[in-house]
């Protein structure tokens, strides 16, 4: 019978404040969590550290997050320190990976039943509803991760005067399209259900589609822009 190796504490590996947390998840899985704020130069390291895992022959799976990268072993590792500190070094030596991706146009109705959170986002950051589609409009957003659920796209270039906190209470039927903030990323609900972000606008994209090759319709790298196709407030 094979012995099963337990799994490690979540602060096996823990650094320094301005280190990188690498954790195990259960036997198999690796978590590698990088320090500091979520910035478009962090994220492109963790892209050059998902290249640099996806050529170890003993790691069969990389999914990049905000910030982090979840590895999925083969087999268990035998020494997981050992992975530890080669993640660590490759952290630090690896140069930024640029990805150029797709450009996406998008346009939002904001606003409105299907923006219905438009002017809370206003009042939080004590702002005109209007000043907030002003301030989403003008940054090109770049799409850093898909998760949560099947195609959804964490986007990176929210304007700070943005950040709203998810709300307390999720809205139990958010349709897929809505334009939402949650804290300080932007995002488009890629599925129907229910979603703590903060709805201000709708679009026609179409996120996921099970039917389409490939499914989901960003992929990391891509870019989005913004632009009113109507507004009601």
């Amino acid at each position: 019978m094979t012995e099963t190796m337990p799994a490690l504490k979540t602060d096996q590996f823990a650094g320094s404040a301005d280190e990188p947390t690498i954790s195990m998840i259960g036997t198999r899985a690796m978590l590698f969590e990088a320090p500091g704020a979520f910035t478009l130069a962090c994220q492109r390291r963790i892209w050059a550290l998902m290249d640099a895992c996806s050529e170890r022959p003993d790691i069969a799976e990389v999914m990049p997050g905000v910030t982090n990268l979840m590895l999925i072993f083969s087999i268990p590792p035998e020494n997981p320190e050992t992975v530890a500190c080669w993640l660590r070094k490759a952290w630090e030596t690896l140069p930024e990976k640029h990805i150029k991706g797709r450009l996406f146009e998008v346009a939002v109705r904001y606003g409105g039943e299907l923006g219905s959170d438009l002017p809370r986002v206003a009042e939080h950051c004590g702002l005109s509803p209007q000043d907030v589609i002003t301030l989403h409009q003008a940054p090109l957003y770049t799409v850093c991760a898909l998760g949560s659920v099947p195609g959804f796209g964490y986007l990176h270039g929210l304007d700070p005067r943005l950040e709203t906190p998810r709300k307390s209470v999720p809205s139990l039927k958010m349709l897929a399209g809505t334009v939402t903030i949650g804290g300080p990323q932007a995002g488009i609900s890629a599925l129907t259900g229910p979603n703590g972000w903060n709805s201000i606008g709708f679009s026609d994209l179409v996120m996921f589609d099970p039917e389409r090759e490939p499914p989901a319709l960003f992929d990391v790298g891509d870019q989005i822009r913004f632009y009113a196709e109507s507004i009601e407030v």
